[in-house]
């Protein structure tokens, strides 16, 4: 079963709510997400280890499912405490789940 987290005071697009100015998001906050240039094995792994599902290397981190599809998708760059936490699921060093790109000359 998948767990979604609710912050308070944030609503989805579409939620009549939205326009109440009380429930805006904070001015500098960013509504969309930079994309990333770090890329991953994370579906490799969970089939290499047993065929972990989305959801269970989900409840492993202590993240939703839809965060794991994310990092998967390369939509979501994990924060560095939640990339070393998949690694030590898998027991595989960082490098091995998440590479970045080296700089051309």
């Amino acid at each position: 079963m998948d767990r979604q987290r609710r912050v308070p005071g944030v609503h989805a697009v579409g939620d009549p709510r939205v326009d109440r100015p009380d429930l805006r998001l904070p001015a500098g906050f960013p509504a969309v997400v930079k994309p990333t240039r770090v890329t991953n094995s994370l579906r490799t792994l969970r089939f290499t280890h047993g065929r972990l599902t989305q959801a269970e290397l989900a409840d492993r981190i202590g993240v939703t499912r839809q965060t794991v599809i994310a990092i998967e998708q390369g939509r979501y760059s994990p924060s560095l405490e939640m990339a070393f936490q998949i690694a030590h699921v898998f027991g595989v060093p960082l490098e091995d789940v998440f590479q970045y790109p080296e700089e051309s000359s």
